[in-house]
């Protein structure tokens, strides 16, 4: 578990720090001013987001303000800005499983980091395209459909928060793995597919992680 800390953090500042970048790309400064451009996690640090992590297997970091007065196109450039922390999770767990291949299981403090790196960044990716707000898929969904539609659906966002948290403690308390249900197998099915023959020792590493 010490292993896994470095992994979260760095996973999670790399996810907002793409966000804020593509924000400052297309005319929003907003993250830099505050100091958000950055690689040091303890900007963009969320005690209760990184608990998550250890505790349920999914988690999250302090959102990175975004401005979309200063966007010259706010519908499609918000969807930008929200999917390049994802594509950012991705591209780093696609970095670890091409290295993992690389290392025999043997060095084994190497390959359990490069194993947590491609799980962490599978499931921030997926866990954060989830169309509820303050998930990056609600900004996605929203520039992928017409203005009056993506109105109707900004209506909604005060609903999303509550939403994942109860499903979260649903899980939790009442066992209703309704986040499992959602979540495991595409998270499971990207790993296999990024890890190839070695899926089965990640898959060892992480029961024994959060055993």
């Amino acid at each position: 578990m010490i292993l896994m800390t470095p992994v979260v953090l760095f996973s999670l500042t790399v996810h907002e720090y793409s966000h804020g970048r593509v924000a400052l790309m297309l005319g929003d400064n907003t993250a830099q001013r505050l100091g958000r451009l950055s690689f040091n996690p303890l900007r963009h640090l969320d005690i209760m987001g990184v608990l998550f992590f250890y505790f349920v297997g999914f988690g999250w970091a302090k959102p990175v303000p975004v401005n979309w007065r200063n966007f010259e196109n706010p519908h499609r450039d918000m969807m930008y800005v929200a999917i390049a922390g994802p594509l950012a999770n991705i591209a780093m767990a696609v970095g670890c499983s091409f290295f993992i291949r690389l290392i025999s299981p043997d060095f084994s403090y190497l390959f359990v980091i490069l194993a947590y790196g491609i799980w962490i960044n599978v499931a921030l990716a997926i866990f954060n395209m989830l169309p509820l707000f303050p998930l990056d898929g609600a900004s996605v969904l929203k520039g992928m459909v017409p203005h009056h539609i993506a109105e109707k659906l900004t209506g909604l966002d005060k609903f999303g928060a509550f939403l994942i948290l109860g499903s979260f403690l649903l899980d939790q308390f009442a066992g209703t793995k309704i986040i499992g249900t959602i979540l495991m197998y595409p998270i499971n099915y990207s790993v296999s597919f990024l890890s190839q023959e070695t899926f089965p020792m990640i898959i060892q590493v992480l029961r024994a992680s959060f055993a």
